[in-house]
């Protein structure tokens, strides 16, 4: 009787050592990347679970706002990092660029936050989501650092840019109006200017059913954006990932909206068919567009929490390809 009491008290103990371990975080964190103060946030319901790194989209299009819409259920199975990139959000407010933007820059920060992060909170690895442009970034860091990753999720990816804004100019050309026509007959692609890529993005929103409010404040908005921006994002537009990242040596999975008309989900096909990596999938949302972490949440983390989460968490990370 004895034995089966010390048994019970060991095992209660046990129990509740490992729970008082668990800590739920929720905070924000202002650290030296790149030169400059930049600002993270993380939050998950216990510390111990895997982290999740989430690149955020524009590029200067903090997520910070939207963090709890599409990342609320994953907080409960990873501790998930949102990070306001160089020029974006909190870390512009804290302080501005030291250095002119370029890829090469963005590609740094990106490694050297991951490196931080699993530093400071001894991972040895972590889970990566590029949102968009942020997708960019996440293919830089699973081609050169896979070591350092679970898994990339690359998430309406920009794979091939000019091809994809080829097939919607086209697309726009034959289904839109007079007016919409003769503005878009300005257009090249690649873009020479932000005043084309106002057009085109203006009429491609149009396509989709997103009314304008002021078409003069909009535009106003693009070219204050472009003169931030324009050089950098032109840059990444200009890598074609099917002829220039072949393999990719960390399980990658690719979401994609099927009215996706901005990065083509028939582009991230013909990528994800080509690509060689240790384990792949691809998830195609049908109702779903450019922003579809935003307009379909749920389903969004449940195939992250459900089916990438359990095929990559504390396994060897190796498979075939499918």
């Amino acid at each position: 009787m004895l034995s089966a009491y010390l048994n019970f008290f060991l095992l209660f103990l046990l129990v509740n050592t490992r729970l008082l371990c668990q800590q739920p975080i929720d905070t924000s964190e202002i650290i030296t990347i790149g030169g400059i103060k930049q600002y993270i946030q993380l939050k998950g319901s216990d510390d111990s679970k895997p982290m999740l790194l989430f690149l955020h989209g524009g590029p200067g299009g903090s997520l910070l706002q939207k963090a709890e819409h599409i990342t609320g259920k994953l907080q409960q199975h990873f501790v998930v990092v949102q990070w306001d990139q160089r020029e974006t959000g909190e870390t512009l407010r804290l302080n501005k660029s030291s250095r002119p933007l370029t890829l090469s820059l963005f590609y740094n920060d990106t490694h050297e936050l991951i490196d931080t992060l699993l530093k400071k909170f001894q991972k040895p690895k972590l889970y990566l989501a590029g949102y968009s442009w942020g997708s960019g970034l996440g293919f830089y860091i699973a081609d050169k650092y896979p070591e350092l990753l679970y898994a990339y999720l690359a998430i309406s990816p920009v794979i091939n840019q000019w091809s994809s804004d080829s097939i919607s100019l086209t697309m726009l050309k034959e289904t839109m109006g007079k007016k919409a026509r003769t503005e878009l007959s300005q257009v090249k692609i690649p873009f020479e200017n932000a005043e084309q890529l106002y057009y085109h993005r203006k009429w491609l929103l149009k396509h989709e059913g997103q009314k304008f409010v002021s078409l003069t404040l909009r535009k106003s908005m693009v070219l204050a954006w472009a003169a931030t921006w324009f050089t950098v994002w032109s840059q990444a537009c200009d890598i074609n990932l099917i002829e220039s990242l072949p393999a990719i040596n960390c399980p990658v999975y690719f979401f994609a909206g099927e009215k996706d008309y901005n990065t083509n989900h028939t582009i991230t096909r013909d990528y994800f068919k080509k690509v060689s990596a240790p384990r792949k999938d691809m998830f195609l949302f049908k109702n779903a567009g450019h922003g579809l972490p935003e307009t379909n949440p749920s389903l969004f983390q449940d195939i992250i929490i459900d089916k990438i989460l359990p095929e990559t968490f504390n396994s060897s990370n190796s498979g075939t390809n499918r």
